[in-house]
């Protein structure tokens, strides 16, 4: 086992580990905060690959832009932002069972997709920034800017239901 074998692994518990805190933490702050570590764990396990190009889009566009946009959605709709016991469901035994499931399948699925794959990443320009460029423009414009859609469509929102009724603004 080399040196970056293990950064990789540590970095990905780290990522596994912050992502279940992300969801079972129930301050949206303190989940908006282990979002962040999720994101910068997972940065740091494409900076092992060679992948730097999509490690800085990682860094700016999730961390930077994603997290503000929730923080800022948070403290724009005024949410609650400790403990609230209203919230609370008695559907976690189902969700768990729910998610596990969705897990499992996602798990069997990609094991099954990509069974045979190999990607040496010593001999291969990885980290190239023309070919990510040339793949997302060419193939991925599409769910790219559906993304960006659904982002604005998530700020127009808030902005609407912050809107206090009768101020006519």
């Amino acid at each position: 086992m080399t040196l970056a074998d293990a950064v990789f692994g540590l970095l990905g518990v780290i990522c596994l580990g912050s992502a279940v805190l992300v969801v079972t933490t129930r301050n949206v702050i303190h989940a908006a905060l282990w979002l962040v570590v999720c994101f910068g764990a997972l940065a740091g396990c494409y900076l092992v690959l060679t992948a730097e190009f999509v490690a800085w889009v990682q860094v700016l566009i999730y961390i930077g832009a994603i997290v503000v946009l929730m923080l800022f959605g948070a403290m724009l709709t005024r949410a609650p932002i400790g403990r609230a016991q209203e919230l609370d469901s008695r559907n976690r035994p189902v969700a768990a069972v729910a998610g596990l499931a969705t897990g499992g399948l996602l798990a069997v699925l990609v094991v099954s997709a990509f069974k045979g794959a190999y990607v040496d990443v010593h001999h291969t320009a990885a980290g190239d920034g023309k070919a990510i460029g040339t793949s997302l423009f060419r193939f991925f414009v599409l769910p790219f800017e559906l993304a960006s859609v659904l982002l604005l469509a998530a700020l127009v929102g808030a902005v609407v239901l912050t809107r206090r009724e009768g101020t006519g603004r």
